[in-house]
């Protein structure tokens, strides 16, 4: 795991290098090689100064996230013993009096970044694509070694922010900007740099802090800033941290933590705790309160669900984990776009920045046209930011053919139907992208709710025919969930899943059904929402409960965005498609909300600036002032306050978020969703469910499954059917089952 070579000039250079894994990552068995090499160069007297560096293409990737999502939680005592070490490690790294030169040849974060930061100088290779940073605040955790303590002593608290806080990765160039390292270099020259700076004559003669009085003055290059007597936290006059600017700086960090979060984050507050209690301490003793903030948050169920979600859980997603076997990779080189609106424009905009040649299709010339200039508009975006040149943009736009010719797609290896929500709109695409696709073409229908199978009548090959679900806006939107019709077969679905990949999409798999899995669950927190409305709830209170559960916006807003006519829409062919089978239809009994707002009040949504907001020429949309009108507020809610109102938005929230989850959990036992994880992937990146519970089903392990079971009782008997358990859920209450209990990722390449 880790090389050490010391050279004929006393240079000993320690070189991480795990074998069988793609990256270095900090885990027991790679500390404990590193912790012995630097012993080894610590004790050997021939040793003139400490050369770190990676034998892989990056230097290290961080903590081993697998170790930390099997790690026992249970004893507080132990963790802080066992995190503390890693503290105590790189503590010696930097006191262990001989000088210490991080060679970046790479991507360093986390924890990796942290054994750079504990050296005396860094140097970074120049690579562009090299990423340096503290990305823990992402999967609800913060720097463990050391990171909120050495970052802010180095830059000041106001640039240290926005990389623990957010999680913000730096280039090389920038870190250099902001004093993090001290030099980037042509990489060719990275370790000979490294070596001349340890064979330059020593610095100044220091006696450090942690020394004490008398001590030996040392090599100053290999003392610390923060180890030297008078050292001042820097952006503070005088190092005063709480003086009038840390007053300032606090004070308004608190308050843009709460801005963004909601507070339902506890990383973000648990950091900047750390930072502010940490400055005001000796350096080791802020150290020992990072571990305990660290043990805190490790110990909390929401880092190990972020975790398992958005770490293990998107890298199978984006791995193709659920891809079938033994069917060749397809390559992909020239796709069709049948429709070219928002979506269509959209799907061609991400596959063109792809490096695929797109022939749009649409009705007429005009309207193909138009696709094609949303197409531009979207790549001047990226020109204006410095993301692309003119001249790769102009190379991107012309292997855009707009045509109203279907004939266009005889060379198209995949054709996405993008077209009107209706099903004989989409049948007589179907049918004239057929006579021009190759045999072996996929056809894959972007719909947010139509039946596959079903749609899959119209073609004269239905094994090829499948359903991609992309969201809105496509360039934006990271998932697109890939729906298998019952004649759709294996080679299809490998195929389809080649496509996500190529554009740089995160796919989940699920069966066949009305609604799918996503606009499933989405319709289900619109209706609660609707019900909400008709209960008497203010329309603010709704929303505003929605954000601070976690969602990013609220039921209203949503389906505003989703376009309340095509709420209508799906719900009336849905009936008509119940009654057409000889069946009942089962609505959601907020239909009567619809047909106000669509019908009687011509109220679209955002499409047509009028719908649950008002969205006038400033862009600052408000809610309708007459929605008041319409559905009255309780006087109680929209005027009260205290125990009883705060209570009724804890219920909310709940209901808002339960109701999804509840709805999640019929996918599974329905087997639209095969696992557990697929829901919990595609709630947080298709519908921005609540990111802190780890996804829809997450949150039921998070709450308990007997006690989640034992709340739906009691909102199903008060508020309706929506919240009726499914068997599958009250069988795991009754046996002590847990979703995740025994959940293993999958083993990191």
């Amino acid at each position: 795991m880790i090389n050490y070579n010391v050279d004929s000039d006393g240079i000993a250079t320690i070189t991480w290098d795990m074998p069988g894994r793609s990256m270095n990552v900090l885990n027991e068995a790679s500390m404990t090689a590193y912790a012995s090499a630097l012993e080894s160069a610590m004790k050997d007297d021939k040793v003139k100064g400490i050369i770190v560096t990676s034998g892989k293409d990056s230097f290290i990737a961080g903590a081993d996230l697998e170790m930390l999502l099997g790690v026992d939680t249970s004893d507080a005592t132990k963790l802080m013993e066992q995190f503390s070490q890693l503290q105590k490690l790189f503590r010696s790294q930097e006191t262990g009096g001989k000088p210490v030169v991080a060679a970046i040849n790479g991507t360093a974060l986390g924890g990796g970044f942290e054994i750079c930061l504990a050296t005396h100088y860094r140097i970074a290779a120049a690579n562009p694509k090299t990423k340096l940073g503290q990305p823990e605040v992402k999967i609800g955790l913060l720097p463990g070694g050391g990171g909120t303590q050495r970052i802010p002593r180095l830059i000041g608290v106001m640039n240290a922010a926005p990389i623990l806080l957010e999680g913000k990765d730096l280039t090389v160039d920038a870190a250099k900007g902001l004093g993090l390292i001290h030099e980037v270099v042509p990489a060719g020259e990275l370790l000979a740099k490294a070596k001349a700076w340890l064979m330059a004559p020593a610095g100044e003669q220091v006696v450090p802090e942690y020394a004490g009085k008398g001590a030996k003055p040392i090599d100053g290059r290999a003392v610390q800033p923060w180890d030297r007597k008078g050292f001042k936290v820097p952006g503070f006059p005088g190092g005063q941290v709480w003086g009038p600017v840390g007053v300032q700086t606090f004070i308004g960090g608190n308050a843009m933590i709460r801005g963004k979060t909601n507070g339902i984050y506890p990383a973000p507050k648990a950091i900047m705790s750390c930072v502010y209690e940490g400055l005001q301490l000796p350096f080791d003793a802020g150290l020992r309160v990072e571990t305990r903030y660290f043990v805190s948050l490790l110990r909390d169920p929401v880092a190990k669900s972020m975790i398992r979600t958005l770490f293990f859980g998107l890298q199978e997603a984006n791995k193709l984990a659920r891809r079938p076997k033994d069917v060749p990779k397809q390559e992909y080189s020239k796709i069709g776009v049948l429709g070219a609106g928002l979506m269509g424009a959209g799907i061609a905009t991400v596959s063109v920045q792809a490096g695929l040649d797109i022939v749009l299709v649409d009705r007429d010339q005009a309207a193909a046209d138009k696709g094609k200039a949303h197409i531009a508009a979207e790549l001047d975006k990226l020109v204006k930011r410095g993301r692309l040149d003119q001249a790769r943009r102009d190379a991107m736009l012309a292997k855009v053919e707009a045509t109203p010719e279907f004939g266009a797609l005889k060379d198209c290896q995949i054709v996405i139907e993008a077209v009107f929500e209706n099903r004989e709109v989409k049948a007589e695409a179907t049918k004239k992208a057929e006579a021009s696709l190759p045999k072996d073409a996929v056809f894959a229908s972007n719909t947010s709710t139509l039946p596959i199978t079903g749609l899959a009548q119209a073609s004269a090959r239905p094994k090829n025919f499948i359903g991609l679900h992309f969201f809105s806006p496509v360039e934006k939107m990271p998932l697109v969930e890939i729906i298998v019709g019952k004649k759709t077969s294996p080679e299809t679905l490998a195929r389809a899943m080649d496509f996500v990949q190529k554009i740089r999409k995160t796919p989940i798999v699920v069966n066949d059904s009305r609604g799918f899995f996503t606009s499933r669950v989405c319709g289900a927190f619109i209706s609660e929402g609707h019900r909400l409305l008709k209960e008497g709830v203010p329309a603010a209170m709704i929303e505003n409960c929605a954000r601070f559960a976690g969602m990013p916006v609220g039921p209203l807003s949503l389906n505003d965005e989703v376009a309340i006519d095509l709420s209508w829409k799906i719900m009336d062919q849905a009936r008509k498609d119940a009654e057409a089978a000889g069946k009942k239809y089962q609505g959601s009994g907020t239909e009567d909300i619809l047909e106000l707002m669509v019908k009687k009040l011509e109220r679209f949504g955002r499409k047509n600036g009028k719908g649950f907001y008002d969205y006038p020429a400033d862009g600052k949309k408000r809610l309708w002032p007459d929605l008041q009108t319409h559905f009255p507020a309780d006087p109680k809610l929209l005027y009260g306050e205290g125990e009883e109102k705060r209570a009724k938005e804890d219920e909310i929230k709940k209901r808002l978020l339960y109701v999804q989850a509840v709805d999640t959990v019929r996918c599974l036992e329905s087997k639209v969703l095969t696992n557990p994880q697929d829901g919990d992937v595609g709630s947080i990146m298709g519908l921005g469910f609540a990111p802190q519970t780890g996804g829809a089903i997450s949150l039921i392990d998070q709450v308990g499954v007997k006690q989640f079971v034992a709340e739906c009782d009691k909102l199903a008997k008060k508020y309706g059917p929506q919240f009726k358990v499914p068997k599958m859920l009250r069988q795991m209450a009754a046996s002590g089952e847990s979703f995740y209990g025994n959940y293993q990722p999958a083993k990191a390449a």
